[in-house]
């Protein structure tokens, strides 16, 4: 590929191929006179391998030669997409005519003068041709690098980590510029965090907590929302210089830091552009921080309508966590419930259906209208009904699905109802298995089966979920019950469980997860 024709490369080099030697010396002294580096090759042949080797910014080629002709040499630069952008000038003293220029222009050239020929008209044909070469090689250059901007911009913007983010970042800064770059913020809680990309290895860590003041303190007006500048700078590879783009969404908001070795931003191109990468990624981190707060109110609005504790039996020893979906802020419906009723105790899980404080508010409703049902005397059956006939009346669009668990710790009775949700799994000295209780969910008008009364044997252990723990897109759910009775052991410690199942199979969740567990003793 032939060498950029820019102010960082101040003498271009120009090929000339005549089988004539005075007339090589002739052009190329004409050539020199005007500061350009001059190459030569007799032959179609020696042409080629000199341009392999010399990668020149542009070829006076004559169309007679001893083994070749010029036009096929032409042909084959231009064929070679490492060769193609080279300007070829034809130079000629017999094939003058029209048809031969047509000929020449018709295998890729760049332009034809006739021998002989002018020096002060070669000279403009070759500063012409290395015009149109320089611009050409810029534009495809710049095309390159916004290119790797919009590529860059995708991948900050779909990032869900502050870490994710600051490799995007470091990363687009790395490919835009081709040399090893650096990003660092701060996360939603001021830690600072670093990602630097080097030769294809990225790394990401704590950064040091006075690096991201002193950057500021180099040069950040009080106003400003964006500044660039040049020099070394603390905690950036040691002993070179950067240039340092700080950028953030409005002057009270975290600082964006973005580092790149100060010899690729040069040009005010250059540093536009990574001006406009730190722009993206002040705008990607203030609305990361935005979704996170909002997410972290979801979360705490639903834990807020959540037990806020477990009643202690120690016959009936249990665990439960709650998940919040991690693809988006939004607070779902999932919930679990533990009432004790004189001694036996009423275990719950439900799932209302959406992702909406209207889906919250409801779980909150039926949760409390569960509680109150049982609280009369009400038996599972009755409750469910009770729950389907007031979701019906009040929120006719809150599908939900239950299942309802009613144990005596000391005697192991236990009696079970199910609305559209998944069946206890029990695990014993026999094995695990579900509990074969099916029913319609709440809010249908559906009329439902009567429970299931069984008993729980000592050493037991019961599980409790919320399809979110086990549905994924394109994955049949069975397959996903299979797998949790697969897992679960009666003899599992019930905290390690819970985190081990959410840690297992709710590592990509879209939807929320509630799980409780408990034990027989």
């Amino acid at each position: 590929m032939s060498k950029p024709v820019t102010g960082d490369v101040p003498v271009a080099t120009i090929l000339v191929v005549d089988d004539m030697e005075a007339n090589r010396y002739l052009a190329g002294s004409w050539l020199r006179r005007k500061g350009y580096r001059v190459v030569e090759a007799a032959t179609g042949a020696e042409a080629l391998e000199t341009l392999a080797a010399e990668q020149p910014n542009l070829v006076l080629l004559d169309v007679h030669l001893p083994d070749v002709s010029g036009f096929e040499v032409c042909a084959r630069i231009k064929a070679d997409p490492e060769t193609a952008a080279i300007p070829v000038i034809h130079m000629s003293a017999t094939a003058i005519e029209p048809d031969d220029r047509t000929d020449g222009l018709n295998h890729g050239a760049d332009g034809y003068v006739v021998e002989p020929v002018d020096p002060a008209e070669l000279i403009a044909v070759v500063e012409s041709a290395l015009r149109y070469h320089r611009a050409r090689a810029d534009a495809e250059h710049l095309a390159g690098r916004l290119t790797k901007l919009t590529e860059a911009t995708l991948a900050i913007n779909s990032a869900t980590t502050f870490d994710d983010f600051l490799t995007a970042v470091a990363g687009g800064a790395a490919a835009i510029f081709e040399v090893p770059a650096a990003a660092l913020t701060t996360t939603p809680l001021g830690v600072p965090r670093v990602a630097t990309v080097s030769g294809g290895e990225t790394s990401v860590g704590a950064g040091a907590e006075s690096a991201l003041d002193d950057l500021i303190d180099v040069g950040f007006p009080p106003e400003a929302r964006t500044v660039i500048s040049d020099g070394q700078r603390p905690g950036w590879r040691a002993g070179r210089s950067s240039t340092i783009v700080l950028s953030r969404f409005k002057v009270d908001a975290p600082t964006i830091c973005i580092a790149v070795d100060e010899a690729v931003a040069t040009t005010e191109q250059a540093r536009n552009l990574l001006i406009q990468l730190g722009q993206v990624a002040a705008l990607a981190a203030n609305a990361m921080r935005t979704l996170n707060e909002e997410r972290n109110l979801a979360v705490t609005l639903q834990r807020s309508l959540l037990p806020r504790r477990l009643p202690s039996n120690s016959r009936l020893p249990m665990a439960a966590r709650y998940q919040p979906a991690s693809n988006h802020a939004e607070i779902g419906g999932d919930f679990y419930e533990v009432t004790d009723l004189d001694g036996r105790l009423l275990i719950a899980v439900g799932d209302v259906c959406g992702h909406s404080i209207k889906a919250a508010t409801v779980m909150g409703e039926v949760r409390h209208a569960l509680r109150a049902y049982a609280a009369e005397g009400h038996g599972l059956v009755q409750i469910l009904d009770r729950l389907d006939a007031m979701l019906m009346r009040f929120h006719p669009d809150g599908l939900t699905t239950a299942c309802l668990m009613l144990v005596d710790p000391e005697s192991g009775a236990a009696e079970v109802a199910c609305a559209g949700h998944i069946p206890p799994l029990v695990a014993d000295h026999t094995g695990t298995r579900y509990l074969d209780v099916s029913g319609p969910l709440l809010g249908a008008g559906i009329a439902r089966p009567e429970s299931t009364k069984f008993d729980l044997p000592l050493g037991s252990l019961t599980l409790l979920v919320t399809d979110g723990l086990l549905e994924r897109r394109g994955v049949d759910i069975d397959d996903g019950l299979a797998a949790l009775a697969a897992t679960v052991t009666s003899d599992a410690d019930l905290d390690t469980l819970c985190d081990k199942l959410l840690k297992e199979f709710g590592h990509d969740a879209e939807d929320d997860i509630a799980v409780l567990s408990f034990r027989r003793r």
